[in-house]
């Protein structure tokens, strides 16, 4: 059984969607998967060989697959937590030949895990970013500690 989120349907990948660059594509799948209650990240590449183009860009649910064994194993130093679910949502852009446009190629909708909600939306990475006052907050902040560890007088 799979879930399948609601969001608009204007926010819904559509297969024929066409975008001016790959970013646009990427940025659009990110804002589905926010109102949507999931994460994602970027998966694959395949670049064309003549003229070292993307081609295709595979944009998955971040639970999406398995982690690799090793890093699960006792020995390792910094244990993570298991994340990857073996979803199997992803969206796939493609470049159009005779153009600079990319299309939705392909889209699975449907998810392995359990979706967040609106309430808990905030905790997600991509929700995450400091803005510049905290960034910069957070530079006067170690500075002023290096300056109190290392006194110039």
């Amino acid at each position: 059984n799979e879930l399948i989120p609601s969001c608009p349907s204007h926010l819904k990948p559509v297969v024929g969607i066409k975008f001016d660059t790959l970013q646009q594509g990427i940025s659009f799948y990110e804002s589905y998967a926010r109102v949507s209650g999931f994460d994602t990240r970027l998966y694959s590449t395949m670049k064309r060989k003549s003229d070292g183009k993307i081609s295709l860009k595979y944009c998955v649910c971040n639970k999406e697959g398995f982690r690799e064994t090793p890093r699960l194993q006792s020995n390792c130093k910094k244990k993570r937590p298991i994340t990857r679910m073996g979803c199997n949502s992803r969206i796939t852009l493609k470049l159009i030949n005779d153009q600079d446009n990319y299309i939705i190629f392909s889209f699975h909708e449907g998810h392995t895990h359990p979706l967040t909600t609106p309430n808990s939306a905030h905790h997600s990475k991509q929700s995450r970013n400091l803005t510049l006052a905290h960034k910069n907050t957070s530079w006067i902040i170690v500075v002023q500690i290096l300056e109190l560890l290392n006194p110039t007088n």
